[in-house]
């Protein structure tokens, strides 16, 4: 069993390993290791394509993450309060919403987005003042968000309200026998307990919604995001350009990672 464990280890991460060595090629062709380097990282962060990518990516990701973390958290609240079959009908909607396949969430959505602006668009014609030219709906930036956002808000509600089972119900209760109101009763006693859990679901939402390429590849329109960049750019071939973008992103999204493990086990902690 160790064998095999170390095995498939090494299977998952020399490949890895390999192309963050790569990145460091002096040379120009990525199989070749001609001595070390970090000129690709330099031509990399000064390639305006690769910069707009970066932005664009940054921008959807970051709100994505941020509406995740807000809509996740309340409905994690209020399907706390929940019991019985109704409770039974949105747990399997919520994981069912984690485990399907990106592509069928992908496609999904850029067929209900189609749908939804060819009905929109007439409407907005029929509408809007003579004399104006009416906006027009398409994808774009804001389709990426709408669709990174209902994908991420099952993974911040599954962590929230993993923090809430967890919680001392005599704290909330307490509340409320020194007659705090539920409002004040969230935002003075539940919410910051639950903080670390919400500041986790919003990292690994921002690092999901960065990293993502197959669900944006369909709903991106003329938008490039930077897996989108790197999957066209490796098309024409494999460059240590491309190695040290993928690096980077490798870098930032461990560190995300880590950072919301180590606030879940922090928040998941008992007060003596």
């Amino acid at each position: 069993m160790r064998i095999y464990a170390i095995s498939v280890y090494l299977f998952l991460y020399i490949p890895i390993g390999v192309i963050a060595l790569f990145s460091f090629n002096a040379g120009r062709h990525a199989s070749q290791l001609q001595g070390l380097s970090t000129k690709w990282y330099g031509k990399a962060l000064s390639n305006p394509f690769v910069m707009d990518a970066l932005e664009t990516s940054l921008i959807v990701a970051f709100t994505s993450a941020l509406l995740a973390s807000v809509f996740g958290t309340m409905a994690a609240v209020a399907l706390q309060g929940i019991k019985g079959p109704v409770r039974v009908f949105f747990d399997l909607l919520i994981y069912v919403a984690v485990m399907i396949p990106g592509i069928v969430i992908g496609i999904a959505t850029l067929i209900g987005l189609v749908t939804l602006f060819d009905q929109l668009n007439p409407l907005l014609a029929a509408v809007w003042p003579e004399g104006w030219t009416p906006p027009k709906l398409r994808m774009g930036v804001g389709s990426l968000i709408a669709a990174h956002t209902m994908f991420l808000m099952a993974l911040v509600i599954i962590i929230v309200r993993a923090r809430l089972s967890g919680m001392d119900r005599a704290l909330i209760e307490a509340s409320a026998d020194l007659y705090a109101s539920p409002v004040g009763t969230f935002f003075q006693v539940t919410l910051p307990m639950i903080f670390p859990a919400i500041l986790a679901g919003f990292l690994l939402s921002f690092t999901f919604s960065f990293d993502d390429f197959i669900i944006a590849f369909f709903v991106a329109g003329s938008e490039t995001t930077l897996p989108i960049y790197v999957f066209s750019s490796i098309r024409r071939g494999v460059t240590p350009e491309i190695n040290a973008i993928g690096t980077m992103v490798l870098a930032v999204s461990l560190v995300l990672l880590v950072t919301a493990q180590l606030l879940l086990q922090r928040g998941g902690k008992k007060p003596k």
